[in-house]
C-alpha cells in the first residue's frame, strides 16, 4: 500500500516500484557512499524524468537523463539553455510542466523517509567515528599536498618562482593547551586523547 505524501503518489505515478527501498538503503547506508537527502530527491527527480523519457517513448544513451536533469534545473545553467531543453522535450512529447511539478524537494523526501516509510539514521560508533575523520583528514592533507605542488609547479613553469626539484609535505599537528604536549592527527586519533 502506497502513502499519500507526493513521494508515495509519484511513485506510483511513475511506477517506481522499488523507490521507496532505494530511498531507505542509499539513506541509511553506513560507508561513504550515504546519500544526503538532497541527494535523493536528485535520485528521486530523475527517476521520475527517466519514466516521463520512457513513456515518451524517447531513447537515450547512458549520463543524459542525469544531463537532461541538470539542465532543466541547474543553477550554472542559463535560463536560455532551460528554456530551450524545455522545447525540446515538449516536441518530443515530453509533459515538462507535469514532470517538473512532479519533482521533489529534500524535505519532502526526509518527511517520506521518517513518517511514512519510518527510517531513522543509526548512529556511527566510536570506532566508525574516528575511522570516517581519519579518512576525511588523510583525503584533506593529500588534497593539500597535491594543490600546493600543482600551484608551485605552474609558478616554475611560468618563471614566476625559481626552484629545482621539489616535495611537498604536509604536517599537521594539533598541539593541547592544557598538557602543552604536541601529536600529530594520526597519533591523537589512534590514541584517542592526549596526556592529560
Amino acid at each position: 500500500m502506497t502513502c499519500g505524501c507526493k513521494v508515495g503518489r509519484i511513485s506510483q505515478r511513475y511506477e517506481l516500484a522499488d523507490l521507496d527501498g532505494e530511498l531507505v538503503r542509499y539513506w541509511t547506508d553506513r560507508t561513504d557512499q550515504r546519500y544526503s537527502t538532497r541527494d535523493l530527491a536528485e535520485h528521486v527527480n530523475q527517476r521520475v524524468l527517466e519514466a516521463a523519457l520512457d513513456d515518451a517513448g524517447l531513447q537515450y544513451k547512458d549520463g543524459e537523463v542525469e544531463n537532461t536533469y541538470r539542465l532543466l534545473t541547474g543553477e550554472d545553467v542559463s535560463s536560455g539553455t532551460q528554456v530551450q531543453t524545455r522545447k525540446e522535450l515538449e516536441r518530443d512529447s515530453v509533459p515538462v510542466e507535469d514532470v517538473e511539478s512532479d519533482f521533489v524537494s529534500h524535505q519532502t523526501v526526509y518527511n517520506h523517509l521518517t513518517n511514512c516509510l519510518e527510517a531513522s539514521l543509526e548512529s556511527p560508533s566510536d570506532e566508525e567515528r574516528l575511522e570516517r575523520s581519519r579518512d576525511k583528514l588523510g583525503a584533506l592533507r593529500n588534497r593539500t599536498a597535491v594543490v600546493t605542488e600543482d600551484t608551485i609547479a605552474q609558478l616554475a613553469r611560468n618563471d614566476v618562482l625559481d626552484v629545482g626539484e621539489f616535495d611537498v609535505l604536509v604536517n599537521v599537528t594539533v598541539s593541547c593547551k592544557d598538557c602543552r604536549q604536541q601529536y600529530t592527527v594520526r597519533d591523537l586519533l589512534e590514541q584517542g586523547g592526549c596526556d592529560c
